[in-house]
């Protein structure tokens, strides 16, 4: 897509600038909304949380050891940051997050923005917030969180767990309605169970139903969109799939992270209101990068593509095409395809472990790769397919064409070939013993 590439290449374009001679981010233009030193801090103030308090010098350009602000005033710096200016710590501030700030905040209907780097780390500020906030944080029982030790010790999933005991206590983990007690703070979710490749969409009405719980009894609804957001499920937020208004009653807030940096850059973003946001003061949280005037313009670009080129609603569309195509294939080889689920661009294909053995997911996609086709094996038996959000309908054909392919020719040779006791995935047992009361970690038992 032409305006893609034009959005993304104008920030990588003075990227490659930045590095003669004076340096530069994309400063605001003169005459802007934006000119003045004094409107970006308070632009920044109003728009994104407080757990800086910089000093009140906004970096506009720089060159050797001197720093310029929009008026063109120049400082000395003994920071070491002129070399850093495109990642410049949030120290100090810079002219491109408040804009990046007001964008998303006002995109997205919040009143603030925590801006970090990773998906991981966003996580791990939402738990932070709601601990202050609140008390426990309440996590989902069926969701298999996969990055740090803390948002691990948060999953149910044997997978995500085993081999990392003793993990982070504090959390309460329960079925879907068996919350009682007044020491919850947060219920943790994803839209869709996408984490370790599962895709699996919840039941209509499930979101709605938790939703209406958190408001009832004032628990943070906390809705983790790092993949199923921005454009990719179909919709700009997996959770407008029920229409789950966060601002309409109760308490919400928001992951991003992903497709915010455009495939360029790492960023994430913690989105929240006020009342929330304002409960870590100056110095209670921080990430060097986070909010960084390179991360700031490459996600207002994304953001600007996703919005102008309308990629929810084709993601909703090209998804339906994949799904019906995948459908049919399943009608062709029912005893291979035991289901085809999803919404928007974001699918999985679940196979007949009976009927496929000893032929695994991960061997299919060897065999689609052969032609062409790069798709993610998961827990043996599902192949994710989440292809980007500018593919063509083509391009779409020609990736289920391969899977009928593989099926019809490659699968019943490697049935032949490939003896019953190989498995072309990693062993699942894994004892970890950390104390002398430790069982095996697979079960969770201390």
């Amino acid at each position: 897509m032409a305006s893609s590439r034009r959005a993304l290449q104008s920030v990588l374009g003075f990227n490659r600038v930045i590095w003669t001679g004076r340096r530069s981010f994309g400063a605001v233009p003169q005459g802007s909304a934006y000119s003045s030193s004094q409107t970006l801090i308070n632009s920044e103030y109003e728009h994104s949380a407080h757990n800086y308090h910089p000093i009140p010098i906004v970096f506009s350009q720089a060159k050797g050891s001197c720093i310029w602000d929009p008026e063109g005033n120049r400082y000395l710096t003994f920071l070491q940051l002129t070399l850093l200016l495109t990642l410049s710590s949030r120290a100090f501030y810079n002219d491109r997050f408040p804009v990046f700030a007001e964008y998303l905040t006002s995109m997205f209907d919040y009143d603030m923005v925590l801006p970090m780097n990773t998906g991981a780390e966003a996580v791990e500020t939402a738990l932070k917030l709601s601990r202050k906030w609140g008390y426990y944080c309440l996590m989902l029982w069926l969701l298999p969180w996969s990055h740090t030790l803390a948002v691990i010790s948060m999953s149910c999933d044997n997978e995500a767990t085993r081999g990392f005991w003793p993990l982070v206590p504090g959390h309460l983990k329960v079925d879907f309605g068996d919350a009682n007690g007044d020491r919850i703070a947060g219920f943790l979710l994803n839209p869709f169970k996408e984490r370790l490749g599962y895709v699996i969409i919840p039941p209509d009405g499930y979101l709605k139903s938790v939703r209406d719980l958190c408001t009832k009894y004032n628990i943070l609804m906390i809705d983790d969109e790092i993949q199923s957001g921005l454009a990719r499920s179909g919709r700009m937020l997996a959770c407008d799939w029920e229409e789950v208004k966060p601002r309409c009653s109760g308490r919400f807030f928001v992951i991003l992270g992903k497709a915010l940096g455009g495939g360029v850059i790492p960023v994430s973003a913690v989105l929240a209101d006020k009342d929330i946001m304002l409960c870590i003061p100056p110095g209670e949280h921080g990430s060097t990068f986070g909010g960084n005037p390179l991360a700031s313009a490459v996600s207002i670009a994304s953001l600007d593509v996703i919005r102008d080129e309308r990629l929810a609603e084709r993601s909703a569309q090209m998804g339906e095409e994949l799904r019906n195509q995948l459908n049919k294939i399943q009608q062709k080889y029912p005893n291979y395809i035991k289901e085809v689920r999803g919404r928007g661009l974001f699918n999985a294909v679940e196979l007949n472990s009976k009927n496929l053995s000893p032929v695994s997911a991960y061997d299919i996609c060897l065999k689609l790769k052969e032609r062409g086709v790069l798709a993610k094996p998961t827990h043996d038996t599902i192949i994710r397919l989440t292809p980007p959000l500018s593919i063509s309908l083509e391009e779409l054909e020609e990736g289920s064409k391969a899977i009928s392919d593989v099926l019809e020719h490659d699968l019943p040779k490697m049935q032949k070939e490939k003896p019953e006791n190989i498995s072309s995935t990693a062993s699942n047992i894994c004892v970890t013993v950390v104390d002398e009361t430790c069982t095996d970690s697979s079960n969770g038992n201390l």
